[in-house]
C-alpha cells in the first residue's frame, strides 16, 4: 500500500505542478484556482486562456458521469443523451467510464475529459484543479434537483440515534464526497459524534457500496446520499423496510455538469444550448427521480452551501487539500483490495 500511494503522489504532484496558463505576475485573482488557472472576474471558476492557442476544438468529445454507482449503468442511462449530444454538436463522442472521482478529476485535468458529470464535493476539487465549469444540475422546470445526507443503519439493529454511533464501524463512501464524508465530518460533531474520535471510518468507495455494506452486515451504518438511496429502492436493489434513517441533513445540490474551462467558446455555447434544450427519456425521468431537463445553475452562488459545509469541518477545495484527498482515495482503495 506504501507504494501505491508513493506512486499516487508522485503522479498527482508532477501533473499538478506542470507548466502553467498563467504566471503569478499575469494573473491578478486566482483564488483557490491551481496555479494552471486564473480568475479575473471573480466567478469562482477557471477564466478561458487568453492565449488563443490554447482553446481546444476535439474533434471527439469524450464525456463521463460521476461515478457514484456502477458506471457501466449509467452509460446505457446516458445513451439516449449521448447519441443527442453527438447530433447536436456535429461531432463523435464518447462516454468515459471512470471508477473514482479522482480519476475522472484528473482525465479532465489532463485535457483526456472534455464535459462531465461530478458529484457535489468533487465538483469543487473539479473546479479549483481541473479547471471545471460547472453549468448545470439535473432537474426540473422551476428548480434544480437536491439531495440530503442521511445516515442508515439496519432497521433489525440497535442504533436509533447518531450517539449510537459511538465504538461502531462506520462506511464513509470516499474522501472527496459531500454527502458520504466532507459534509458528516462537518456537521455531525455538533450533533455529539465525531467521526475518528467516536466512530470507525471505513471507506467503501462508493454510495451503493455502503449501502449495501450495511445491509449484509459490513458496516454499522452509513452516512450517504438520499438520492442514491432512493434509486436503489426502486430499482428493487435494496428494500427501505430494511434500513433505519437516522439523521436527514437540509439540501445539496445533486451532481454537477461541467466543461473544461479551455474548450473553444463558440463550442462552449453549443455544448451548452445542447444541455439545456435536452428533455430526458422516460427512463431518465424514472432513474433521476423525477428530473427531467439539465436546470442551469452558477457554481459562485448554487455550490456556496457546499463550501460552508467544508470550511466548517476545516476542509478546503485546495491543491493541497486534493492532492490529500487523493492520498487517502488510494489507500482505501488499495485496503478494500486485501
Amino acid at each position: 500500500m506504501k507504494k501505491v500511494l508513493l506512486t499516487v503522489t508522485a503522479v498527482i504532484s508532477a501533473s499538478l505542478l506542470s507548466s502553467a496558463a498563467w504566471s503569478q505576475a499575469s494573473c491578478k485573482n486566482r483564488g483557490e484556482l491551481d496555479v494552471n488557472y486564473c480568475d479575473e472576474n471573480g466567478d469562482l471558476v477557471a477564466d478561458l486562456p487568453k492565449d488563443q492557442k490554447k482553446w481546444k476544438n476535439p474533434s471527439t468529445l469524450v464525456w463521463a458521469y460521476t461515478p457514484v454507482e456502477d458506471p457501466a449503468v449509467y452509460e446505457k442511462i446516458f445513451s439516449p443523451f449521448t447519441q443527442h449530444l453527438a447530433a447536436c454538436t456535429g461531432k463523435k463522442v464518447v462516454f468515459f467510464q471512470v471508477q473514482n472521482n479522482a480519476a475522472e478529476i484528473e482525465a479532465m485535468r489532463s485535457g483526456r475529459l472534455h464535459v462531465a458529470g461530478f458529484s457535489t464535493g468533487p465538483t469543487a476539487f473539479a473546479v479549483n484543479v481541473a479547471g471545471a465549469v460547472p453549468f448545470a444540475v439535473k432537474g426540473y422546470a422551476k428548480d434544480f434537483q437536491g439531495y440530503n445526507l442521511i445516515v442508515v443503519t439496519k432497521a433489525s439493529g440497535a442504533i436509533q440515534k447518531l450517539a449510537d454511533l459511538k465504538g461502531k464501524k462506520v462506511a464513509h463512501t470516499s474522501p472527496s464526497s459531500n454527502s458520504g464524508n466532507m459534509a458528516p465530518r462537518a456537521l455531525f460533531p455538533s450533533e455529539g459524534v465525531t467521526p475518528e474520535k467516536d466512530y470507525t471510518v471505513v471507506y467503501s468507495g462508493k454510495h451503493d457500496s455502503s449501502i449495501l455494506g450495511v445491509m449484509k452486515g459490513d458496516y454499522d451504518a452509513a452516512p450517504v446520499a438520499s438520492d442514491v438511496y432512493e434509486r436503489m429502492a426502486r430499482r428493487g436493489q435494496i428494500k427501505e423496510s430494511d434500513f433505519r434513517v437516522i439523521y436527514r441533513s437540509k439540501k445539496f445540490p445533486t451532481s454537477s455538469f461541467a466543461y473544461a474551462h479551455d474548450l473553444e467558446p463558440k463550442l462552449a455555447d453549443k455544448v451548452l444550448s445542447c444541455f439545456y434544450d435536452y428533455r430526458f427519456t422516460p427512463d431518465m425521468v424514472k432513474a433521476f427521480d423525477g428530473a427531467d431537463r439539465f436546470f442551469p445553475i452558477n457554481y459562485k452562488t448554487t455550490w456556496e452551501p457546499v463550501r460552508q459545509v467544508a470550511a466548517a469541518g476545516g476542509e478546503s477545495f485546495g491543491k493541497a487539500a486534493y492532492q490529500k484527498e487523493t492520498e487517502r482515495e488510494a489507500a482505501a482503495a488499495a485496503a478494500k483490495k486485501k
